[in-house]
């Protein structure tokens, strides 16, 4: 019976999440964030991109069913549709999200910032894209696979916290963006 303890908490070790663990390499002030997971949902494909059936049903959602395409990682002046950017999403690539109908700038400028500071593809592509959407419940999102943090205003410390935990989780980490 002793025997089979240690089996059983290493098994135990392994079902258990730690991927909440704080980001990788230490980084300082990033305790002040939380960046929770999402439960895990189905990942697969929908024939149809503009399939309400798409996402966790989370707002913005972070995981879930998702279109067979894939968004190249820019910036985007005009919304793109949610199941093409969460297959991005599912590759370890940012998402960041705004809702500005009177326009925000300054506040476009600082995702670009943290665009420029996501995982660089080996193509030399930083695997990270910014788009509008206008059914965000805050005016911002920064987004990986099963991670959301929101905002009212851009907060960079936070982005730079959050990009730390880039193909963590995500079920295809690490894919190129196409530019």
């Amino acid at each position: 019976m002793l025997r089979a303890l240690p089996a059983l908490l290493f098994a135990l070790s392994l079902a258990c999440d730690s991927s909440d663990d704080p980001p990788p390499g230490g980084m300082e002030g990033c305790e002040a964030f939380a960046f929770p997971l999402s439960g895990v949902t189905d990942a697969s494909h929908v024939s149809s991109c503009s399939s309400a059936a798409c996402g966790n049903g989370e707002n913005p959602p972070n995981s879930g069913l998702h279109c067979p395409t894939w968004l190249p990682c820019r910036s985007y002046t005009e919304e793109q549709p949610r199941c093409s950017w969460l297959h991005n999403l599912e590759h370890g690539h940012a998402v960041f999200l705004y809702n500005c109908p009177e326009g925000c700038a300054d506040e476009v400028a600082k995702l670009e910032a943290a665009q420029a500071r996501a995982a660089q593809g080996s193509n030399g592509v930083r695997r990270a894209l910014i788009a509008p959407d206008a059914q965000l419940p805050k005016r911002f999102a920064a987004m990986l696979w099963r991670r959301t943090y929101l905002m009212d205003s851009v907060d960079p410390d936070a982005l730079a916290c959050l990009l730390a935990y880039q193909d963590r989780e995500a079920p295809e980490p690490g894919l190129l963006c196409a530019p």
